[in-house]
């Protein structure tokens, strides 16, 4: 069945199409069963093309197929192909599992949303988009996808558009994305201008015979990832995705960890041999990805929204994918994208089921104590976060260490120091939320505590397989030092991308380098025991002794107001001049002023129109005698 592999996307597109034109006359069993059933049969199939990549002949063959013939024009041609490689089994394999995981948990979580069925027709709607994206074999078909994610999240975060700021959340994303997509489309037209095609296949065959330059292939490279910072929320990109938060929990969990966000990150890896030939673009995306990391790290220490805390860790963990990717450890950054997938989904999903349990409550200043009460949902809450700490042995602490140590072995001290800082903070922010939240003093609302209840389990089993993957999935990208031949994620990944452990580090250096990633996460983890459950007025102490740098990162160093101030309202502004004195007296103007003119001529034509024969006669006659002194004189 490998061959029938292009059947994967269109799973979840057929189940769009029968719940966009049928759903409202479907019962809502029926609509959660084919929504959950479709993304489960990408999840299949997906598991199939990737044993017949395995057992291929020589090694890991790369499937393809052509759908048709869609774009050809001249020279160019663009056709709909899907292609199945070591790269595209990873992202559909995680794609599907965790878009299926996410599917299932959402029957409990929208059980009583009156969109239900809206909902799951937006739901595979996106996880057909991202399938597009990472099975297409052109640039062009990779934009199609592209883009449809960039719809799915306005129309996702933006579900419940009766409220305002779920509808500005919306619009944000968009308008954001728009900036980077201009970058991107910039990008691909030079590549057509310069290769002539955006198959990947022929961008690669340019680039390793040399038809394309040095200097532009690093404008190439710095075009597509203007693209990749707006969809994968890198500096200064970044202020849409904290705002996604106004959509429903699932939509988080699914734009955060499977879908919208890891597109970027995805892309600039599929063009590996771009980045690794421009040395200048190279570092670029590692140095952006590294302050990206430890900026939002620290917007993360002061946020009390439970969602918020994992919005600006996600951005912050995307920003290690791009510090991989940037040092030339593409194989880490996908790695670490992989892992990431398992237990940032499991984090959103159990804030979810934190809300669910406290009726919407997103504030960890009013929860605390709930180890007692939600059992189900604590234990792989905190699976997740000690796997996003970085702590031996969870599949984050693979990921991320195979990153940092790539970046110390390449030389960039700067990238690494950034990253291990990064580490602290991130150690510190999650096991703040674990303290606040199910820890310490309760200090729920008493009409919250009156109707607290743990999740059904169509919700918490969900978090339970998540947790096992939070885990065990790194385990099949170990480091060198556990032995050699153990990073089969690298090795499975070699056709397509360099695994990136080409680097001479001694054992004990690599030794030393794991040791003081530990170090570091424990001690973030520490301090937040510290700070939080035994010494609980330390921070209290802190903001009043520190109130600037206090507001300053709760207030996201104002960045949001500053982008308000300087870009949103001159152009508001300016539009409205433009409307009353442009558009109002010039356009409106010219089109009335036509119009009154039209009616002036209209009205004395019609005094020429009096109904009576005898004045047409007359009429008649003067212009017969004009017609006749013009014609003899």
């Amino acid at each position: 069945m490998t061959e029938f592999f292009w059947l994967i996307p269109l799973f979840p597109l057929v189940s769009t199409a029968i719940l966009a034109l049928f759903g409202k006359h479907l019962p809502k069993k029926y609509v959660s069963f084919q929504a959950c059933l479709a993304v489960f049969l990408s999840f299949v199939f997906g598991v199939i093309s990737f044993i017949g990549l395995q057992n291929a002949e020589h090694g890991h063959a790369a499937l393809s197929k052509t759908l048709f013939s869609w774009i050809h024009s001249g020279n160019f041609k663009a056709d709909l192909t899907f292609q199945f490689d070591p790269l595209t089994a990873v992202m559909v394999l995680v794609v599907s599992l965790v878009g299926f995981l996410i599917h299932v948990y959402s029957i409990g979580y929208m059980s009583h949303d009156p969109g239900y069925k809206r909902f799951f027709t937006y739901m595979n709607l996106f996880t057909f988009s991202m399938l597009v994206l990472v099975m297409a074999d052109n640039l062009i078909l990779m934009f199609v996808g592209w883009e449809g994610v960039g719809l799915c999240s306005y129309l996702l975060i933006g579900f419940w558009f009766e409220k305002h700021s779920a509808a500005a959340a919306g619009k944000k994303a968009f308008i954001v994305n728009r900036i980077g997509d201009a970058g991107f489309l910039l990008g691909i037209m030079f590549i057509l201008i310069h290769v002539g095609g955006t198959e990947f296949g022929t961008i690669n065959q340019a680039v390793s015979g040399g038809i394309l330059t040095p200097a532009v292939v690093t404008l190439i490279a710095l075009l597509l990832f203007v693209g990749a910072a707006g969809k994968s929320a890198q500096i200064p990109l970044y202020v849409w995705l904290p705002d996604a938060m106004e959509g429903p929990t699932p939509v988080s969990a699914l734009i955060h960890a499977a879908t919208m966000v890891t597109a970027g990150v995805y892309m600039v890896a599929r063009m590996n041999m771009l980045y690794t030939l421009s040395g200048t673009a190279g570092n670029v995306v590692a140095v952006v990805g590294a302050l990206t990391a430890i900026f939002a790290a620290t917007m993360a220490l002061t946020q009390n929204d439970i969602k918020r805390v994992l919005a600006y860790s996600t951005i912050s963990q995307l920003g290690y994918m791009f510090i991989g990717c940037g040092v030339g450890a593409y194989a880490a950054g996908i790695f670490h994208l992989y892992t990431h997938a398992f237990f940032k989904s499991l984090l959103f999903l159990a804030a979810g089921s934190v809300m669910h349990a406290l009726s919407g409550e997103l504030n960890m200043q009013k929860m605390g104590g709930l180890r007692k009460y939600l059992p189900r949902t604590y234990y792989p809450f905190l699976i997740g976060a000690i796997a996003i700490s970085g702590i031996p042995f969870l599949s984050g602490f693979f990921s991320k260490d195979a990153i940092l140590t790539q970046a110390f072995a390449q030389g960039n001290y700067f990238v690494w120091a950034l990253g291990i800082t990064g580490a602290v903070l991130t150690a510190f922010y999650m096991f703040r939320l674990i303290f606040l939240t199910f820890h310490g003093k309760e200090r729920l609302e008493p009409e919250v505590k009156k109707h607290l209840h743990e999740s059904p389990p169509v919700m918490t089993i969900p978090l339970a397989i998540l947790a096992f993957f939070s885990i065990f999935a790194g385990y099949v990208g170990l480091p060198v030092v556990f032995g050699k031949n153990l990073d089969f994620f690298g090795k499975f990944l070699e056709p397509v991308i360099h695994a990136g452990h080409g680097h001479h580090l001694s054992i004990g250096t690599e030794w030393l380098l794991i040791l003081i990633s530990v170090g570091v996460a424990v001690l973030g983890v520490f301090i937040a025991y510290i700070f939080y459950l035994k010494k609980t007025e330390i921070p209290h102490n802190l903001v009043r002794r520190f109130p600037f740098v206090y507001k300053l990162l709760y207030n996201k160093y104002y960045i949001d107001e500053a982008y308000n101030a300087v870009i949103v309202n001159p152009l508001v502004r300016g539009s409205e001049a433009v409307y009353k004195h442009f558009d109002l007296k010039v356009i409106d103007g010219a089109i009335n002023g036509s119009a009154a003119t039209a009616g002036w001529m209209g009205k004395v034509l019609s005094t020429f129109q009096t109904g009576f024969l005898k004045d047409y006669a007359l009429i008649f006659l003067l212009g017969a005698i004009i017609l006749i002194g013009v014609v003899l004189f």
